[in-house]
């Protein structure tokens, strides 16, 4: 079993030391200019927040550059130290509408990790600054180093200090000086790969933490899937196929009484009940369908959901883009959310026509998006079917986000990890 910690390369490889300073030197150039952009969005937004609009834009931006930020500062570190740090992704509301959005801001502030990287990249940009004054000090040492060259009086100013001593010494003290400051880079990258180790890297205990609450959620959303779905077959079974069934019966119990008495009667009785029985095992297998897509086993999603698209009642234009199967839970989960997307659609949004995209993605995790161009206004119900494969992908390990502002357009997207 793998450790949930990401693996502690060495920071004094060669390699590894020249790209941190060559970091270092960058940050000193750019940092400050990006910092002072993010902090003057706060700075001007706060006083501004009486002025509902110009407050709140400006809020919105630091959020949105606070996440950029931090995704920036963790592939930086982790592609310079080799450390596979936790992705970032943008935090995002199950909630709808205007609510959701500001919850989706809201979400942004109290990251934890966001405020973790913009703190490693103040400290950075620090340390750079310092490395870039160091650089200087060294290259005065150099050019003190060949005083003797240049110098037309008895005695040079030692470096970039004030300090004056004999030409004849100047080579010396210059050397000195610049190998003490390339010393004193080379321990600012050294701090640099420590400080950044310890305030990107999680902590053991929060990752476990996050793993236990990541399993958590897929054990309720399993257990709240399993019971919506079960409330589905029960209503279904309860307001379909069962009254047609009982219905079945007493059409075959009248059809025997009149068998001797009026048999022509008796046969238009058998065939209505013939006719009721087609129709019961067309909903049965409609609602098997419902439970389980076979032709997911037999030949995969992309056929699956090109099955699904032909089906609808309305114009579907299906892309899909996959390399490769995934698990079976994984691929359920994306079926039955487009089916139930597809179903709503058709039912309640009035839409012309369904626009379907299904991707595989870079981490191997399959990203689908149901749009329709309907009334919107769809909004999650317990119990109800966006709420049964909402909990469905959530079970599944992935993220489940619901748009559809009143008027329209309604977006389902998923994020489903292809090894669940």
């Amino acid at each position: 079993m793998t450790s949930p910690l990401p693996q502690r390369v060495p920071i004094a490889r060669p390699l590894t030391l020249a790209g941190a300073v060559g970091h270092l030197f960058a940050l000193g150039w750019i940092g400050p200019v990006i910092l002072g952009a993010i902090f003057g969005l706060l700075a001007t937004s706060v006083p501004f927040l009486v002025l509902f609009g110009i407050g709140v834009l400006g809020l919105i931006a630091f959020a949105y550059a606070l996440f950029g930020l931090s995704w920036l500062e963790t592939a930086r570190v982790g592609g310079l130290y080799g450390i596979e740090l936790p992705a970032r992704r943008l935090r995002r509301s199950s909630r709808t509408g205007f609510a959701g959005f500001l919850h989706t801001l809201w979400l942004q502030f109290i990251d934890p990790a966001s405020w973790r990287a913009l703190a490693n990249f103040v400290i950075s940009t620090v340390l750079g600054l310092i490395a870039l004054a160091a650089l200087g000090f060294a290259a005065s040492g150099l050019v003190s180093a060949f005083a003797p060259l240049y110098a037309d009086t008895a005695a040079v100013s030692l470096g970039r200090t004030d300090v004056e001593i004999p030409v004849a010494w100047a080579p010396v003290a210059g050397v000195l000086i610049a190998l003490l400051a390339v010393a004193a880079i080379v321990g600012l990258a050294l701090l640099h790969g420590l400080i950044s180790r310890s305030v990107m890297i999680p902590s053991r205990e929060q990752l476990f933490a996050d793993a236990a609450h990541a399993s958590s959620t897929q054990r309720a959303g399993a257990v709240r899937a399993a019971e919506v779905e079960r409330t589905r077959i029960e209503r279904d079974l309860h307001d379909g196929i069962q009254p047609r069934l009982v219905s079945v019966g007493m059409t075959l119990g009248l059809a025997q009484q009149k068998v001797d008495a009026d048999p022509d009667a008796a046969k238009a009785l058998i065939a209505e009940a013939h006719t009721s029985t087609k129709a019961a095992i067309t909903e049965l297998r409609q609602l098997a369908r419902g439970i389980h897509a076979s032709v997911l086993d037999d030949r995969g999603l992309d056929a699956a959901l090109s099955a699904l698209a032909a089906r609808s009642h309305i114009p579907v234009l299906l892309d899909v883009r996959l390399t490769r199967r995934c698990s079976a839970v994984t691929e359920a989960a994306v079926y039955f959310v487009i089916a139930e997307s597809l179903t709503n659609a058709a039912k309640h949004s009035r839409a012309s026509e369904c626009r379907v995209l299904v991707r595989e993605r870079e981490d191997g995790a399959i990203w689908a998006r149901v749009e329709d161009d309907g009334i919107g206004g769809a909004h999650l119900t317990p119990g109800g079917g966006l709420d049964g494969i909402s909990n469905r992908v959530v079970a599944a390990g992935g993220t489940f986000r619901l748009d559809s502002p009143v008027g329209g357009p309604t977006q389902v997207e998923v994020n489903v990890p292809c090894a669940s």
